[in-house]
Parts: C-alpha cells; sequence; structure tokens
C-alpha cells in the first residue's frame, strides 16, 4: 500500500487516521533542525453531518490540497506472522496469498496485502518469517475516496505497528541504544492496546490487548497514596480484569525472553496520556522491567496541550512522519 514518495509541500504534511467517522489528524513541518514541527493535531466527528457537510469542514479547516499519509488502525486490518514460502520471490505474493487464506476474516480476493520481514533478517534460521499486513479492499477504498474529495495527494498509507516502530526506535535512538532491544506499549481508551517489541530500527514482534474498562481512570499511584505493589484499587471484578491484562503483557514479555535470549529487552516504554508516568510506575514493579513513560516532546515540538482522548488518538500519528523514504511499511 504505497505510492512513490514526494517531497513535503510548502505547506507541510498532514497524518490522518479515518475509522467510524472519526478523524484524527496531525499537521506538521519539517525545520531545519531535522524535527517535525507540530502545527496542529486534533479529532473532528463526522457525526450527524452528510459527507459533503463533512467535507466543507474539513476544508474550512485548511485541509484541502495537503500532501497527506494516512495510517490505518488496528481494528482495520489483520497483522499476521507466517514462516516465510520457500518460493521465488516473484511467486512470494500468490503464495502468501494462499497460505493465509483461512487465517483471514473477509474472503482473501477481498484483501490488499502487503509484505515485511520479521526483524533484520539475520537473527531467522533457514527462510525466516513474514508480517503480513491483510487489509479489506472496502477499507482502502474508503481512505482513498475521502483523499480523492479533499484533493489530497495521498502518498502512503501505513499501519499502527510500523508506525510505532517508528517512535520507540527514534527515542531509543535518542537514548544512544538504537542497537538495543525496547518495547512499547500505547494505550488509548476504546481501542486495542499495542505493544511492539523492536531493534535496530526493525520490527520483531507485536501483539494486540483489549484494554479493560475503565482502565486509564484507575486510580494507581495516584497522589503518592496506592501501594504500587498491590493490584489497582476497585471493586474483586476491575482488579481481576486488571490483573488478566497484566499477565497477558508478562506473558509476552517472558515470551520474548525465551525465544529471542540474545536479544534481551532493555526498556519498556509505555504511553496512557495524562496517565503514562503512573502506569509505567506501577508496570515497573509489577513485571520488573526499566519502564519509561513515552515521551515524545523533544522529538514533536508543537505536540502539547490538547484534550488526553484526542492525544492519545493523535500520538500513533507522529510515527508515520518518521517513515524513511522508499521503506516498505
Amino acid at each position: 500500500m504505497r505510492w512513490p514518495w514526494k517531497r513535503p509541500t510548502a505547506n507541510g504534511r498532514l497524518v490522518v487516521s479515518w475509522l467510524g467517522q472519526t478523524l484524527a489528524y496531525v499537521h506538521s513541518r519539517l525545520g531545519a533542525d531535522g524535527l517535525h514541527e507540530v502545527l496542529r493535531f486534533g479529532v473532528e466527528q463526522q457525526g450527524s453531518d452528510s459527507t459533503k457537510d463533512f467535507i466543507r469542514r474539513l476544508q474550512a479547516l485548511g485541509f484541502k490540497g495537503l500532501e497527506v499519509c494516512a495510517m490505518l488502525r488496528p481494528e482495520q486490518y489483520q497483522f499476521l506472522q507466517i514462516d516465510a514460502p520457500a518460493v521465488p520471490p516473484e511467486e512470494l505474493r500468490s503464495a502468501v496469498r494462499y497460505q493465509i487464506k483461512d487465517m483471514l476474516k473477509v474472503p482473501v480476493n477481498d484483501v490488499a496485502l502487503d509484505l515485511m520481514r520479521v526483524g533484520d533478517g539475520q537473527q531467522q534460521k533457514g527462510t525466516g518469517q513474514l508480517f503480513v499486513v491483510a487489509t479489506a479492499n472496502t477499507v482502502v477504498q474508503e481512505v482513498l475516496a475521502l483523499g480523492e474529495a479533499m484533493d489530497w495527494n495521498l502518498s502512503v498509507i501505513d499501519v499502527q505497528e510500523t508506525a510505532q516502530r517508528n517512535l520507540q526506535s527514534a527515542l531509543a535512538g535518542q537514548d544512544g541504544r538504537a542497537d538495543r532491544t525496547s518495547a512499547a506499549l500505547v494505550l488509548a481508551a476504546g481501542h486495542p492496546t499495542l505493544l511492539t517489541i523492536s531493534a535496530k530500527e526493525e520490527l520483531f514482534y507485536t501483539r494486540r490487548f483489549e484494554l479493560p474498562e475503565d482502565f486509564l481512570l484507575a486510580p494507581w499511584g495516584r497522589d503518592g497514596d496506592t501501594d504500587l505493589s498491590s493490584p489497582l484499587a476497585g471493586s474483586a471484578g476491575d482488579d481481576d480484569k486488571t490483573q488478566r491484562f497484566l499477565i497477558e503483557v508478562q506473558r509476552s514479555l517472558d515470551f520474548w525472553s525465551r525465544s529471542w535470549s540474545s536479544m534481551p529487552l532493555d526498556e519498556v516504554r509505555v504511553y496512557a496520556g495524562e496517565r503514562s508516568e503512573d502506569l509505567s510506575a506501577w508496570f515497573g514493579v509489577q513485571l520488573g522491567q526499566t519502564v519509561l513513560p513515552m515521551d515524545v516532546s523533544e522529538l514533536f515540538p508543537g505536540f502539547e496541550g490538547g484534550a488526553h482522548r484526542e492525544k492519545a488518538l493523535c500520538l500513533p500519528l507522529l510515527g508515520v512522519l518518521l517513515r524513511t523514504k522508499g521503506r516498505k511499511l
């Protein structure tokens, strides 16, 4: 799902996601220092507006005719990991399509596929493994239709796993740890929680979790009156859900440690909006890992303020801005 990469226009670049009549966006420009300055970000709901009225509203924001990249949310595609078929390169895509047909939620002929290798291709034995992005054609068509209505120069359609990889890789590089292995966990209410593990700017592992209802409203670590070594305060049912969530995260990290013993996890980055520091502290105790908040302020000047729910939706979009020219996913 790639188009020829073009230089950003003088008006900067717009990165968007479009899901459930909700448009999240980040409008930025590349500064002389190489940083992406965020001009504005936010969320626009179509609500009861007709398509024409919604397009007019977006045009009034000055979004018509911009250089645009789109990012799909995890709800809009499947992200599969498979053994790479032992076939010639020219036969790979058709072989993968046949191999995954029973894993898909929609008929195989109704999906667009993109492929990328797992990791750096150096750690796996034999033919290695592939990540496969399978997106219903109707999802892609909806994004393209919005782009056409807005007269966008739509150059790339990316996915959240690779955008998140870009963010955590940039943070690791900022700390001089680009060659080490890091994990990132991004939480947003009402959306799947996404875990990614990367090293040397490559994605090695990913998993999605269902976030317990009201998890981000729980009072763990707040005002210093909660024991971080104890489950979150609340009803017994809430505690059960929280512990199950914690156990699943721990299982994923344990799986990584067993499967990739030569690449020990250096740190975990967590984003949970205004609760990022609280959750980092709680996870650090519970998981026995170095857990830090995912703070991207130095990488993206201007990404400040705004409603926390909107900011949580916009944060992954920043990773698309870090996409390397010509890179597959």
